[in-house]
């Protein structure tokens, strides 16, 4: 319902949709613009800071296209209007994704794909088999793992209403954060998101492998392929943490 109401209106779809790859590139002009000082950015060139930035801009972007509606939900329970998704014959959760889906969140990937064919022509590395299967597998788990942060931080709206940014903070921030190697970071931040909040096997942990990048925290080797793992535990944690949350929702007439 939603597309087909988007699509209604083509031209002001295109010029919407034009103006968010501009607004999304303004990120990638920024690192071109560092490089135009430097070389190298904690011992990494300017393509491979591509490499980071397109994987995690694209796993970031379809999250975000399927799942960013969530953020609504603590609106929603504010006002009491969460009850009416409860008792229709279809889950909630994929209710609360499916509302307001907008096609414009298209540009930030197509933007990202855009990056990520001119950093994989531009890199000097030589392609293995599991380099090669490791970019879609990264691209794939990558999703995954933004879009599980994304329903279990939109989760804690459920105790705390005005929760938002904390699920904004670790989603878009997070992306952020996966842009830049992770050698200019400190050790103990790098450690965070490899067994803290999973970002790093977004991009940082199979990116070292692809990119022949030495691994800062010293980690197995097992560490650059667990991208699968950790999606599917971000996955079932999200999942469980949705049904925690739905469970303990008190509605208006309850």
């Amino acid at each position: 319902m939603w597309m087909r109401s988007t699509m209604a209106y083509r031209a002001s779809f295109a010029l919407t949709l034009g103006a968010s790859l501009v607004t999304q590139s303004l990120d990638f002009v920024v690192l071109v613009l560092m490089f135009q000082h430097t070389d190298r950015l904690g011992g990494w060139t300017l393509p491979e800071l591509a490499f980071l930035y397109a994987t995690a801009t694209f796993a970031l972007g379809i999250a975000n296209l399927l799942v960013g509606s969530i953020d609504g939900l603590g609106a929603r329970i504010v006002n009491g209007t969460l009850d009416t998704m409860l008792i229709r014959p279809a889950p909630a959760l994929s209710q609360l994704c499916a509302e307001r889906f907008s096609l414009r969140r298209l540009g930030r990937p197509i933007q990202a794909l855009v990056v990520l064919v001119w950093s994989l022509a531009a890199l000097d590395v030589t392609w293995t088999w599991d380099r090669v299967l490791l970019v879609p597998a990264l691209l794939l788990c990558g999703c995954v793992i933004f879009g599980a942060i994304w329903i279990g931080t939109a989760t804690v709206q459920f105790w705390w209403g005005e929760a938002k940014e904390i699920q904004n903070s670790v989603t878009y921030g997070g992306a952020t954060l996966l842009h830049y190697p992770p050698t200019i970071f400190a050790k103990e931040l790098v450690a965070g998101v490899v067994f803290g909040v999973p970002l790093a096997f977004v991009n940082w942990l199979p990116a070292l492998h692809v990119l022949g990048r030495p691994d800062p925290l010293g980690l197995p080797t097992a560490f650059q392929y667990a991208s699968p793992l950790a999606a599917a535990l971000c996955a079932a944690a999200a999942g469980l943490a949705w049904r925690t949350g739905l469970r303990a929702y008190r509605g208006t007439g309850s």
